[in-house]
C-alpha cells in the first residue's frame, strides 16, 4: 500500500462519520440553507424583483418566487452575460457552465464561488464513503480516468465560460493530477471519435484502477479497447476494480459493460448537473441516491402530475413520500431560485433521504393519456431482457399516431448486442411489463385504443450513427428513452436493419 492509499484511509473514516451525522438533521440543515439564501440573495436584482427580502419562510418563499424554467430564466441570465453584477446572486458568476437544452438549445448555467465546492466536494465524498465502507482504498494509487468534456474555457463579459466537467477539471486536487487520464492535451480534443482514440492510445498500457464517465461512453471507450487489444477491459487492467457513472438509468447499460470488463467491478452513482450536484451513491449495500441535504442547494419537489399545473403543490423535504414521483426543483447559492432542473426522482427511504432519478419532465409519451415515463419503459424491457438473456446496446420509444380505433401504437427503437431467440414473446413480455407498471397503458390496450407495441431493430452502432449525424457524439449528450413526437423517431428510420 502507498502513502496515497495510506492517508485516504482516515480522512475517508472522517468525511463518512460527517456524513452520516448530518443524515439525522437534513431538514434542518434545509431551513438553514433557504434562510442563508435569502439573506444573500436579498440584495440582488432577483431579490429585489422578489421582494426577498420581506419573505420570512418557506411558504411566504414560495408565493414569492414562481417555479421557472431555463426560458424563462434566460432574461436574468442574459444580463449576466452583458455584464451586470449582483443579477441571481452577490458579484458576478466564477464561471458559467455552458450546456446543450433539448428545447432550450445553449444554456448558461452560473456558477458561484461559494457553489463551486459543491460541484467538486460531492465526487469527492462519493469517493470516500466507498472507501470507509468497503475498506478498498488501494485505486488511489493507481491511475483513473475521467471521460468528460474539453478544459478550454472561452470568456463572457470576462467569465470564464464552458462544459461542467471541463471547468471541473481545472479544480482537481493536486495530489490526483499524477493519477489523472487523459492528459490534458487530449482532453482538450473537441471531436469525440478522435479524442477517444487518442484516450485509448495512452491508456491501454497503463494500470487503470478506476474509470468514469456516462454508460454509453464509457462503452464505447471499452469496445475501442477490445477492438485494439483483443482482450477484455478486465484483462488489461487488472486491477481496475472501480467504475464511477451517472447520466443516465445505469442498469440497461450494465449486462454489456460487465461483460466487456469479463468480471463484476463495484460502481459509484453520481447524480451531478450543471446546476449542482444533487446526489450520491453513499453506501454500496443500500438503495438509492443519498440527497445533498448540506451543500447550498434548498430542494423543493412538486408531484411529477402536477408540474405542468398553474399553481402547482410545492413541498419541502419534510413533507416528501417514499414511492412518490417529483420534479426536482432547485434554489441555490449560485442564484437559481425556483429552478426546474427537468428531473423527476422517488424516495426509497426518509431515514436518511435516499432516491432514485425516475426520468425526465419532457421525456413521456402521452399521446392519449397514458402518461407512461422513463422509468416504467426501462423496467419493462430490463426485465424481459434479463427473463430471456438478452443484451440490449441502446433504445428509445415514441409513439405512432393512425387514424381509427385500435391502430395507433408506441415504437420501439432497439439496438441489440444479441437478439432473443422468440422476437414475439420477448415484445409480448416488455408488453406485459408495461401494462402491469402503467394503468393507463393496459386501460388503452384492453380498450382497443391502441393496438400493442411494434419494435423496430436498429442496426449496429446505429445510435452511435446517428448522435454522430447531430454532432451529439460524446461528452455528456445521452438518447432519450421517450418522446411525445416523432422526431427522434422518423430521423432513426435511416439506422434500422
Amino acid at each position: 500500500m502507498n502513502l496515497k492509499s495510506l492517508l485516504a484511509r482516515p480522512f475517508a473514516t472522517y468525511i463518512y462519520n460527517k456524513i452520516r451525522k448530518s443524515m439525522s438533521s437534513a431538514v434542518e440543515d434545509q431551513e438553514l440553507i433557504l434562510k442563508s439564501l435569502l439573506k444573500s440573495g436579498k440584495g440582488t436584482v432577483f431579490g429585489k424583483d422578489h421582494h426577498l427580502d420581506q419573505v420570512d419562510g418557506y411558504a411566504a418563499f414560495r408565493q414569492a418566487v414562481p417555479i421557472r424554467d431555463y426560458e424563462q430564466f434566460k432574461p436574468y441570465i442574459n444580463q449576466i452575460k452583458e455584464g451586470k453584477q449582483n443579477v441571481l446572486w452577490k458579484g458576478k458568476p466564477l464561471y458559467l457552465a455552458k450546456t446543450s437544452g433539448t428545447t432550450s438549445g445553449v444554456k448558461y448555467i452560473p456558477i458561484s464561488k461559494e457553489s463551486i465546492p459543491n460541484h467538486i466536494n460531492t465526487a469527492r465524498n462519493a469517493l470516500l464513503c466507498y472507501m470507509a465502507e468497503t475498506g478498498n482504498t488501494a485505486f488511489a494509487q493507481g491511475k483513473m480516468i475521467f471521460l468528460s468534456g474539453s478544459p478550454e474555457l472561452e470568456r463572457i463579459a470576462d467569465i470564464p465560460t464552458g462544459r461542467l466537467s471541463g471547468i471541473v477539471n481545472h479544480h482537481v486536487p493536486r495530489y490526483l493530477r499524477t493519477n489523472q487520464l487523459p492528459s490534458y492535451e487530449t482532453n482538450c480534443i473537441e471531436d469525440w471519435e478522435t479524442k477517444l482514440d487518442k484516450i485509448v492510445e495512452e491508456t491501454i498500457r497503463q494500470d487503470m484502477t478506476l474509470i468514469s464517465g456516462i454508460p454509453p461512453w464509457m462503452q464505447m471507450y471499452f469496445d475501442r479497447l477490445m477492438e485494439k487489444s483483443g482482450k477484455r477491459v478486465g484483462e488489461l487492467f487488472p486491477h481496475f476494480h472501480v467504475m464511477v457513472q451517472g447520466g443516465v438509468n445505469f442498469e440497461p447499460y450494465k449486462s454489456k459493460l460487465y461483460n466487456s470488463i469479463g468480471r463484476e467491478v463495484d460502481t459509484i452513482e453520481l447524480f451531478p448537473a450543471s446546476e449542482g450536484f444533487f446526489a450520491f451513491q453513499d453506501s454500496q449495500e443500500a438503495e438509492g441516491l443519498l440527497l445533498n441535504t448540506n451543500s447550498g442547494i434548498f430542494f423543493e419537489f412538486i408531484p411529477a402530475g402536477e408540474i405542468f399545473s398553474d399553481n402547482p403543490t410545492r413541498l419541502s423535504l419534510k413533507d416528501v413520500k417514499v414511492g412518490e414521483n417529483y420534479a426536482l426543483i432547485i434554489n441555490s447559492n449560485a442564484g437559481l431560485w425556483g429552478y426546474n432542473i427537468g428531473d423527476t426522482v422517488k424516495f426509497v427511504s426518509a431515514n436518511p433521504y435516499r432516491l432514485v432519478v425516475s426520468g425526465r419532465i419532457k421525456h413521456f409519451i402521452s399521446a392519449f393519456g397514458e402518461h407512461v415515463i422513463g422509468e416504467e419503459v426501462e423496467n419493462a424491457l430490463l426485465q424481459a431482457s434479463q427473463e430471456m438473456g438478452v443484451e440490449v446496446t441502446e433504445f428509445t420509444v415514441a409513439p405512432m399516431i393512425q387514424q381509427g380505433a385500435g391502430k395507433s401504437y408506441h415504437e420501439w427503437f432497439v439496438e441489440f448486442e444479441n437478439e432473443p431467440s422468440d422476437m414475439r414473446a420477448f415484445i409480448e413480455k416488455i408488453e406485459h411489463n408495461l401494462r402491469n407498471k402503467n394503468v393507463y397503458y393496459d386501460d388503452l390496450i384492453s380498450g382497443n385504443i391502441l393496438q400493442t407495441l411494434q419494435l423496430r431493430r436498429v442496426r449496429k452502432n446505429g445510435f452511435i450513427d446517428y448522435m454522430r449525424s447531430v454532432g451529439k457524439l460524446g461528452g455528456q449528450n445521452k438518447v432519450p428513452r421517450l418522446s411525445n413526437d416523432r422526431q427522434l423517431a422518423d430521423a432513426l428510420q435511416r439506422f434500422l436493419v
